[in-house]
């Protein structure tokens, strides 16, 4: 049973692929905001399908919300 991850519209994602952030983002527990086309690179999927893990420049272990993300 293979669980299929879609970005916002509707491209399927998979490991390792790069997405950018369609909308700011306020970080929980940090006063940093990733702003809207922040690149997330070699992402990672999780075994939910609204979620995937991935990291930026300055931040590692980032879990994201996929309605927020577009495939690069």
């Amino acid at each position: 049973m293979s669980i299929e991850v879609r970005d916002c519209n509707g491209a399927l994602l998979a490991d390792g692929d790069n997405v950018s952030l369609i909308k700011d983002l306020k970080l929980k527990g940090s006063s940093t905001v990733l702003k809207r086309g922040t690149m997330i690179r070699g992402i990672r999927l999780t075994d939910s399908e609204d979620e995937i893990e991935g990291r930026t420049d300055k931040i590692k272990g980032l879990v994201l919300r996929t309605e927020f993300l577009k495939k690069a």
